[in-house]
């Protein structure tokens, strides 16, 4: 639309241009969505008491975003923020291709991460998509958690974490409609978990997954 405009955009803030209208500029504004995203998190989860665990017990983890957009998150969070080395974050240049692999981190296209983790080097591995709404969760020696089992480890701790200790829970979401895990946690909390179908055909599938 603007061919003759030129915005910085490796630089955070606002930038004003006059497109033949004096009255009012038009406002280009840059931000750094990784900051955004850890801001957000740090009213989430106490980040210090993450970071005095993972010291103290020498957590070595993983975190992959299979070359998405999750990227600069994955490594501001898990490196910036917890401290871990810059080892840990792999694949987090986003490539438009994706760098030729298969954006979805399931056991089946994201086999290399499995097997680097059943070594026991590393306790904790986390995989992210192409666009960071799904993840695959491994422990040490590749123990793998169920995609639909998932939802169940949070709601087991979810009074641990400080935003739900102030603000409470009134229920949870599960789109794997395959699994009942996570009723057992919901139930001993007394809280009424909400389903949703699954928004895609492989998703009922992965309940079946091995742990």
């Amino acid at each position: 639309m603007c061919p003759e405009l030129r915005v910085d955009l490796d630089t955070p803030g606002k930038q004003m241009f006059d497109l033949e209208n004096k009255f009012k500029p038009f406002t280009v504004e840059i931000v750094d969505s990784a900051e955004s995203y850890a801001n957000m998190l740090r009213n989430i989860f106490d980040f210090a008491a993450l970071k005095e665990n993972h010291i103290k017990i020498r957590l070595e983890h993983h975190g992959s975003a299979t070359l998405g957009v999750v990227g600069p998150n994955v490594k501001r969070i898990l490196c910036e923020e917890l401290g871990s080395p810059a080892k840990s974050a792999i694949n987090y240049v986003p490539l438009q291709d994706f760098g030729g692999q298969h954006p979805d981190p399931i056991l089946t296209y994201a086999a290399d991460l499995a097997e680097a983790m059943r070594g026991g080097q590393h306790n904790f591995e986390a995989a992210f998509d192409g666009d960071g709404d799904r993840n695959m969760i491994l422990g040490k020696h590749g123990f793998f958690v169920n995609p639909s089992d998932s939802v169940a480890v949070i709601a087991t701790n979810v009074f641990s974490i400080p935003y739900v200790q102030h603000t409470g829970v009134r229920g949870f979401v599960c789109s794997m409609p395959t699994s009942a895990a996570h009723q057992v946690p919901t139930s001993a909390a007394h809280q009424v978990p909400t389903r949703c179908p699954p928004a895609l055909p492989w998703t009922t599938k992965t309940s079946a997954w091995p742990q």
